[in-house]
């Protein structure tokens, strides 16, 4: 009992390591459809893949960088509210709102291969190669197997021991999880092994408010190229797609 007590009394005395905070850089802009209210982002071979929302205008892109041009298009029927999408193994997953239900895509056709289930929103998705990564809007990260697209464990995000919810877009980038936090110009970089934010990325000022013709006009969109090592963000409704290049405030 006393060593435990002990133990107890130096974990308290051990100070917590707080997030590093990161403002940014723009390294180069990009035109992007004002009209997309996006919901995921990803970079592969040389692409954006895009997910964007809303009951009937809804849709998975593929859409060239340096002009904004739609390549390719599908439209996701009504009455599905499209949410965050994810390359994996070829294939392009993509979530929705409210309905309990995502999608599986051919990567090179858009072909829907099939529907699958899950409880609760689909919020974002995202992959590191071994294991999915979705989001609900709460504090909890979602593990899948990316083979099955069946829950394994979930994660807590925390910050201390402050819970962080409205999770949304997120992207996996160099055995982190970067996330946007609805209605907000930070993203968390997120420990994948327990959740801990190990550090906040300060955007504001990258679209000034007098460019965001809407309320829900916000920062959704993380895509990185990891070829190139680049990372890109957006926003739903927003005219520019952004190159940053993070760096310590």
């Amino acid at each position: 009992m006393f060593r435990l007590l002990l133990l107890f009394i130096i974990g308290l005395s051990v100070p917590q390591t707080r997030p590093v905070q990161y403002g940014y850089i723009v390294v180069k802009e990009y035109p992007h459809d004002r009209t997309a209210f996006t919901q995921g982002l990803e970079f592969r071979d040389g692409f954006l893949y895009e997910g964007t929302g809303q009951v009937g205008r809804s849709a998975l892109r593929r859409v060239e960088l340096t002009t904004g041009r739609v390549l390719q298009e599908y439209q996701v029927p009504p009455p599905f509210f499209g949410e965050g999408i994810t390359v994996v193994n070829q294939q392009i997953v993509q979530l929705t709102w409210q309905h309990q239900t995502g999608f599986l895509y051919d990567k090179a056709s858009f072909r829907v291969l099939r529907s699958f289930q899950y409880p609760g929103e689909g919020w974002g998705i995202a992959n590191d190669g071994k294991q999915i990564f979705m989001t609900d809007g709460t504090a909890q990260i979602r593990v899948w197997d990316p083979a099955s697209l069946k829950e394994t464990r979930r994660i807590t995000v925390k910050d201390g021991a402050q819970p962080i919810p409205s999770l949304n877009e997120i992207e996996s980038v160099k055995g982190e999880i970067l996330a946007n936090i609805w209605h907000s110009d930070r993203i968390a970089r997120i420990s994948p092994a327990d959740g801990r934010v190990v550090g906040w990325i300060d955007l504001t000022g990258l679209l000034p408010v007098a460019e965001r013709r809407n309320p829900e006009a916000v920062l959704n969109g993380i895509a990185y190229d990891a070829a190139t090592d680049r990372l890109f963000v957006t926003g739903k409704l927003w005219p520019k797609l952004f190159e940053i290049r993070i760096v310590p405030k």
